[in-house]
């Protein structure tokens, strides 16, 4: 996903339109999540990039895509932009006895 959101709207306020955007957001990573990994992955990550445009855009994760949103609306800018992209990951365990000597 790649968009700039206008957080102006003719009809809506602008607490329902904040909303809107974090359900399509949410919605955007459950639907990714729930796509079949490839063989040999664990898990889906997600690279995320927010701003005021797609030049000042810099990485945040993705849990912290909300609190930016937030801060958007309370500088009063008329748009930002999320960048959301999905790839897959293979999760390595750690052998024991590598967390045997963390632990100790």
């Amino acid at each position: 996903m790649k968009k700039t959101f206008a957080l102006a709207h003719p009809k809506l306020p602008l607490a329902r339109r904040v909303d809107s955007i974090k359900h399509e957001i949410k919605k955007y990573l459950k639907r990714e999540r729930n796509k079949t990994l490839p063989s040999g992955m664990n898990y889906w990550a997600f690279d995320c990039r927010f701003g005021a445009s797609a030049e000042t855009a810099t990485d945040v994760f993705p849990s912290e895509i909300n609190k930016h949103i937030d801060t958007v609306v309370a500088q009063e800018l008329p748009e930002f932009y999320v960048e959301i992209l999905a790839r897959a990951c293979k999760h390595d365990p750690r052998s024991i006895a590598t967390s045997a000597d963390d632990q100790a």
